[in-house]
């Protein structure tokens, strides 16, 4: 079994936020915390304006900040599948994992005194099911499995500029996000 990761397609996003508004529900996440974010911008193409989405969770990057940062173990990489989890019942609320992720994946959970993260819907996936945000995107352009598998045969782009994490999250870029998402990464 490979690596798996979420692929983005956002020539399909509509910026609905279902996938966004699903994960906290589900998790039953606080006011202010998100395990996805849906940002929006607006870009130029030639001399054509447009909107394009992003739509972003946990990168379960390959060499994770978080969890080369975690003093307990409570973040570790699992070996079936490559993803980043997160220990609950380990968890000593530090934040070092909310500090040292470049992407700002981990949310501090003041309510639990603990951090949490997106964990690609494991026990769903454990079940054969797909990730709540990927049931929940109605134009289909979430999707989670293999990276080497769908980036390869899909042509997808890395979502990220070169990094020392080495993030496991593609996006299919749109037209108009073509020039400016890699200034706004940067």
């Amino acid at each position: 079994m490979g690596k798996k990761g979420f692929h983005f397609n956002q020539s399909l996003c509509s910026g609905c936020h279902s996938c966004m508004m699903v994960c906290k529900e589900n998790h039953h996440l606080p006011e202010g915390a998100f395990f996805r974010r849906v940002s929006s911008f607006v870009s130029e193409n030639g001399s054509k304006p447009g909107v394009f989405h992003l739509s972003l969770a946990c990168n379960h990057c390959m060499d994770p900040a978080c969890v080369a940062n975690c003093p307990v173990g409570a973040m570790y990489v699992d070996e079936e599948d490559g993803t980043v989890q997160h220990d609950d019942s380990a968890c000593i609320g530090c934040q070092s994992c909310v500090k040292s992720c470049p992407y700002g994946a981990p949310q501090y959970r003041v309510d639990l005194n603990i951090t949490q993260k997106c964990d690609g819907c494991y026990d769903l996936r454990a079940k054969g099911i797909e990730p709540d945000c990927v049931q929940a995107c109605l134009m289909r352009a979430l999707t989670f499995g293999d990276m080497e598998e769908t980036g390869t045969n899909l042509g997808k782009v890395a979502c990220a500029p070169e990094s020392t994490t080495s993030p496991a999250t593609y996006v299919d870029e749109s037209a108009y996000a073509a020039s400016s998402f890699r200034d706004w990464l940067m």
